[in-house]
């Protein structure tokens, strides 16, 4: 998605990097005390972290090459699907994992991260950015 909006309007906005970057905590952490617990050793997940970051922004560059030229209707398909995927992981996973370990201040941070995301994107556009 990030490859798709360099494509769509030559850069990422910073709300969406914000976003990205506080979603992406707690799901590191969960991963991370996770393979802690099965014995990984600190190098081991560093470099399992490294390697999912090195794929990631592989992605985003065949995201913004692949699919420049793509018809708006298949761009419009292809963020709805992810968006979908998202919805998804979220519903089947994070969601139930998060209540399971932090009961229901699980949901008052899911509502707080959610209003940090709205606030960064209102500020960005007040800024005309």
């Amino acid at each position: 998605m990030i490859g798709l909006g360099i494509l769509e309007g030559g850069t990422v906005s910073f709300a969406m990097l914000v976003a990205v970057f506080i979603s992406n905590i707690p799901e590191a952490v969960a991963g991370t005390a996770g393979m802690r617990s099965g014995g990984w050793s600190g190098a081991k997940i560093f470099l399992l972290w490294l390697g999912i970051t090195i794929v990631c922004a592989g992605a985003s560059a065949a995201g913004y090459s692949l699919f420049a030229g793509v018809a708006p209707e298949w761009l419009a398909f292809v963020q709805t699907f992810a968006g979908g995927a998202i919805l998804m992981m979220l519903a089947n996973t994070m969601i139930p994992e998060a209540y399971e370990h932090g009961g229901k201040l699980a949901g008052v941070f899911t509502v707080l991260g959610f209003a940090v995301a709205v606030w960064v994107t209102v500020l960005e556009k007040a800024g005309g950015g």
